[in-house]
């Protein structure tokens, strides 16, 4: 699934610049939902004050800039890869392909997409990777806010379907109390079975 913005403010390129996007993730380490990955060009005419990497933001605070972002850049996109993708592919490869879907769904195509990390999926646009970069590079902080408050938003509603687990508390990561409800209630179908704790409840299960 890929969300991005349907309508981009209109200009011409100078055929010597880069269009340059940031590229970022969410929720490698959760043993719940999916991965999320953002693309986001920004928009040097309407700078957005406070971006940083969104792990030393407040929740209010990237609420508030998610919505700043998507006003004010020139194209963004959202995309994921699903708990059965996780499971199949393992993390790794489908955090790049979230990021590769993420890329794909901007509504302009980069010249250069700039990759939080250490290493850059396998696309059609040249990429480069910034390790810490979502705390470096304004478009990698404004992604890195996207896929965030993308994934929190989605465990909300996930939550809702599966109280049980207390998702809106942790989020899907492998808290003590994710572990004990896990151990409580048993594997749901949003849980990746290839990670650890939920293998092992697996196998425990007759």
């Amino acid at each position: 699934m890929v969300a991005s913005n349907e309508t981009m403010s209109l200009f011409d390129f100078d055929e010597q610049d880069e269009i340059i996007c940031g590229v970022d993730e969410a929720g490698r380490g959760p043993l719940a939902g999916p991965v999320t990955a953002a693309a986001v060009i920004l928009d040097p005419q309407r700078p957005i004050a406070g971006l940083r990497d969104s792990k030393k933001l407040s929740e209010a605070q990237r609420d508030a800039l998610a919505i700043e972002i998507k006003e004010k850049v020139l194209a963004w996109s959202i995309a994921e890869c699903s708990e059965e993708e996780i499971d199949r592919l393992n993390i790794l490869q489908a955090t790049m392909l979230a990021m590769r879907r993420a890329v794909e769904g901007l509504k302009i195509t980069p010249s250069l997409a700039l990759i939080d990390g250490n290493r850059c999926p396998v696309m059609s646009v040249r990429s480069e990777a910034i390790v810490k970069g979502d705390d470096k590079v304004p478009a990698i902080s404004a992604a890195s806010i996207l896929a965030k408050t993308a994934r929190d938003h989605l465990l909300a509603k996930l939550h809702e379907q599966y109280p049980q687990y207390a998702l809106d508390q942790h989020k899907g990561y492998p808290t003590a109390l994710h572990l004990a409800r896990l151990k409580e209630f048993g594997v749901s179908p949003i849980h990746r079975k290839s990670y650890g704790p939920v293998k092992a409840l697996l196998k425990e299960s007759p």
